[in-house]
């Protein structure tokens, strides 16, 4: 029974992963410009399957980051298929060095917590 249920855990969103889609999104097109179903892919591979966002998480977000000004979207056709290429703008790259440093400050705080109860 319980490891039924950390299994159903472990395929979801849990509540604390609120921002980390945002920070992925971000920090993966500050590499490189992107279109939504290649971000879906890389998230998985540069998380090493840790994180697995649907495009029912990704394009919102990118709709949500390009309404912001984070993100300019640019049409190109490729292979007969017209596909939206993302990349980050000066305003996101910001919004990423934002998110960075506070994503380091909860996960040392996390940690610190971590270490100390299993220490305790």
């Amino acid at each position: 029974m319980v490891g039924e249920k950390e299994t159903v855990v472990g395929q979801t969103n849990p509540p604390f992963m609120t921002g980390v889609p945002e920070l992925l999104v971000l920090r993966l097109l500050s590499r490189q410009q992107m279109y939504g179903y290649e971000l879906v892919k890389a998230i998985r591979i540069v998380t090493g399957e840790a994180v697995s966002l649907g495009e029912g998480v990704v394009y919102p977000v990118l709709h949500s980051l390009e309404k912001a000004g984070a993100l300019k979207a640019k049409r190109k056709l490729v292979n007969s298929r017209n596909r939206v290429y993302y990349s980050v703008t000066a305003k996101g790259r910001k919004r990423l060095d934002k998110l960075t440093a506070e994503w380091h400050r909860i996960q040392g705080g996390v940690s610190a917590a971590l270490g100390e109860a299993a220490s305790a």
